[in-house]
């Protein structure tokens, strides 16, 4: 159970998926490994200024090298948590075998797990965003301006007041 944590101490991340990173899924591209080196940047920018809680909404691209990333970070430093917020169960069931076991290998070491919906629904990717915004005081993005659930989650971050910090792809 996730005990109560404060959300000035907690970002949350959203970001794209591979189809709308520029170089997919080949992680050995320049551009992504520099922006695994900004995020990870980007964390370690939070954590001096007071972050200590991490949540990831565990997607496929930019959800899985924040969560990596954090997830390295808290293995320095041990006070801080990393919280895996679930849209469903079964979430990468049309996923790769390979996906899926770094998607569950991630979700294991992180310190908390919230489930927002038991099953697949057309919004619960929706409240799972939302859940994370109303649970933190900083959203981490990767955005480049293009619509979707980065922008819709951002434009809500942006209605509650939270800090967000952007990066392109």
């Amino acid at each position: 159970m996730r005990p109560d944590i404060p959300k000035e101490i907690t970002c949350c991340f959203s970001g794209y998926r591979p189809q709308k990173l520029p170089w997919g899924l080949n992680e050995e591209d320049p551009r992504c490994t520099d922006l695994k080196d900004r995020l990870r940047d980007a964390a370690e920018a939070l954590c001096s200024a007071g972050i200590r809680h991490f949540i990831c909404g565990m997607a496929l691209g930019a959800d899985t090298y924040f969560c990596e990333t954090v997830l390295a970070l808290r293995d320095e430093r041990q006070d801080i948590t990393v919280e895996a917020a679930l849209p469903c169960e079964g979430q990468y069931r049309d996923w790769t075998a390979e996906q899926r076991y770094r998607h569950l290998m991630l979700v294991s070491r992180c310190d908390f797990e919230t489930l927002v919906s038991r099953r697949y629904t057309r919004e619960c990717m929706r409240v799972r965003n939302q859940y994370m915004v109303d649970n933190s005081s900083v959203l981490l993005c990767v955005f480049d301006g293009r619509p979707g659930g980065t922008m819709q989650t951002m434009a809500y971050a942006r209605k509650c007041g939270l800090e967000i910090i952007e990066l392109t792809p």
